[in-house]
């Protein structure tokens, strides 16, 4: 993707999340219809819905040839990631939005022939957007974050991942789990992956570990985490499929080999 459409189509999509973050908070106190999908912990409302609509309608109109992969059913059969496609998370951290009315996220993701070009996650009742082009850096509103650091021992680390993997459950031995909590300097838990990968961007957590989620969780913050020196790849360090879901360990790249090797691939069932 050449440098002029790119930042064309980065001009547009920063409006839109914008204008989909305003609606969202201009509607925070209405009543919720609240409904589950595959499981009592997998929520959707007509929030979700309404936003995916919403950006979805702007993208077509705008840019009709582009494709779009979304959560909430308005998107495209995609079956591959030839040409630009958007992947779209109307709402990352449903049950926040539910439960806590913020610690949520609207996540964009835009690809060109696989290559993640342009990457927003936009922390909508905080009014805080992370955005990111293509090798030009990521940014918090208008602040261009730092790199990250070039050393870091895995023992001082910070990792962000769902507790529940520290309990009994069918992926990961949770024993595994344990030990590597017991060897880091902490773990954290936000309920939303978007805003998980922009912190890691952000330098406030070195790594983000995730069992099995969607692509439309972690496109867009996958690229901005990228873009300051991150490294992304499944838990044994292959690369991450974009068309199903997956694992993914977004972290410090001199954390990286020890994490997966001592700990992940040890760890999986």
């Amino acid at each position: 993707m050449d440098a002029e459409l790119r930042g064309k189509i980065y001009q547009d999509a920063k409006e839109w999340i914008l204008n989909a973050g305003r609606n969202i908070r201009e509607a925070i106190n209405d009543p919720l219809v609240v409904e589950t999908k595959a499981h009592a912990n997998d929520l959707v409302t007509e929030v979700d819905r309404e936003t995916e609509y919403f950006l979805v309608t702007h993208i077509r109109d705008t840019y009709p040839t582009h494709k779009v992969f979304s959560e909430e059913g308005y998107g495209d059969d995609i079956q591959s990631l030839d040409g630009i496609v958007w992947i779209i998370d109307p709402i990352d951290g449903t049950m926040n939005f539910v439960k806590q009315r913020k610690n949520f996220a609207i996540s964009i993701g835009i690809f060109h022939e696989g290559i993640g070009e342009i990457g927003f996650v936009y922390d909508v009742m905080s009014d805080i957007l992370y955005s990111a082009k293509k090798g030009e850096g990521a940014y918090k509103n208008d602040e261009k974050l730092q790199s990250l650091e070039p050393n870091l021992a895995l023992g001082e680390a910070i990792l962000g991942f769902n507790h529940k993997w520290l309990c009994q459950n069918d992926v990961i031995d949770e024993k595994v789990v344990q030990q590597l909590v017991s060897n880091i300097r902490g773990s954290r838990a936000y309920g939303s992956a978007a805003l998980k990968l922009a912190y890691v961007s952000e330098g406030i957590i070195d790594g983000y570990l995730t069992m099995n989620l969607a692509p439309w969780d972690i496109a867009g913050g996958m690229i901005l985490a990228n873009e300051v020196g991150a490294v992304t790849t499944n838990l044994t360090g292959g690369p991450v499929t974009l068309l199903s879901n997956d694992s993914t360990v977004t972290c410090h790249p001199a954390i990286q080999t020890e994490l997966i090797k001592d700990y992940l691939e040890k760890g999986i069932k």
